[in-house]
């Protein structure tokens, strides 16, 4: 499918709709292909067995035959001996081409069956026009998915643009947290010390016990982290400046879409994404509210 237009029709912020309402909707959409069996069953058979084979390789497949050290900086929350288990190894399990098809066959399997029939088309192609015309300068996971080929059939473009949109998110929210003098495992530390929780951060990561004390030390010193490791007002306050910078930078494909299609795609898109959040756990380390 072709994007009818890659360009903004209108623009009209002092009505746009938050960037952190539209997350809701295209995240869960996404990570259907992280925690649905149908995902799973793709990974399982392109040879990436366990589930975190199939999560790097799905995500850094876009990246080709990058190295570690890349994908390490543009997750920025995984201890980099945890990804260097599996990059560059899921290569010679399965080629990031065949870690695409994989993702994608498994994505549009989970959404067919979670959607349960209903029609996609209008929300994919006004989905899909957001995701084209967003910029990505800077936003380099982004932007390796937004270079992909557009698929044809309604559901894998609804995927498809969801995860360009989750993915250009994500890297404006690592921006925005070196832009407050946060790094990955800083802010997670600061994040269990005010609204989640280090069991599910922690290990989903691969920080050891000593990475994570050290860190909360360098908090504490900073004022952020108090002596029961309970995030200060300072700590709380830089947070939601880190936030704030991600939706800021979030809001640009928003803006340019203009009022009038993103709140038709919130009509379309809301149903949607509440039927693909029932196959994610409700506590999740991506985020999303329960």
């Amino acid at each position: 499918m072709t994007p009818a237009r890659t360009t903004p029709a209108r623009t009209t912020p002092a009505r746009m709709i938050p960037a952190r309402m539209m997350w809701t909707l295209f995240e869960p959409l996404h990570a259907v292909t992280y925690f649905a069996p149908e995902g799973r069953a793709a990974f399982e058979a392109a040879g990436l067995r366990g589930f975190w084979r199939g999560y790097f390789a799905s995500r850094s497949a876009p990246l080709g035959l990058a190295p570690a050290a890349v994908t390490t900086a543009l997750y920025a929350n995984f201890a980099p001996r945890m990804v260097e288990r599996a990059i560059p190894a899921v290569w010679e399990l399965a080629a990031p081409e065949r870690a695409l098809v994989a993702r994608l066959a498994g994505s549009v399997a989970a959404l067919a069956r979670l959607l349960d029939g209903q029609d996609v088309a209008e929300v994919a192609t006004l989905l899909q026009e957001v995701a084209a015309a967003a910029p990505t300068g800077g936003r380099a996971l982004g932007a390796a998915n937004a270079a992909l080929p557009w698929p044809d059939e309604p559901l894998a473009v609804l995927w498809q643009a969801a995860t360009v949109l989750r993915e250009l998110r994500g890297d404006g929210h690592v921006l925005a947290q070196l832009a407050v003098g946060l790094d990955g495992l800083s802010t997670m530390v600061l994040r269990s010390g005010h609204d989640l929780a280090r069991e599910s951060l922690q290990p989903n990561r691969g920080w050891t016990d000593e990475e994570w004390e050290a860190s909360a030390a360098r908090l504490a010193d900073r004022g952020l982290l108090d002596g029961d490791g309970r995030a200060t007002p300072d700590g709380v306050a830089l947070l939601d400046r880190a936030e704030a910078l991600t939706d800021e930078l979030a809001q640009q494909p928003w803006t340019l879409a203009g009022s009038q299609a993103t709140e038709r795609i919130v009509e379309l898109a809301t149903p949607l994404a509440a039927a693909a959040r029932t196959a994610l756990p409700p506590v999740n380390p991506i985020g999303l509210p329960r």
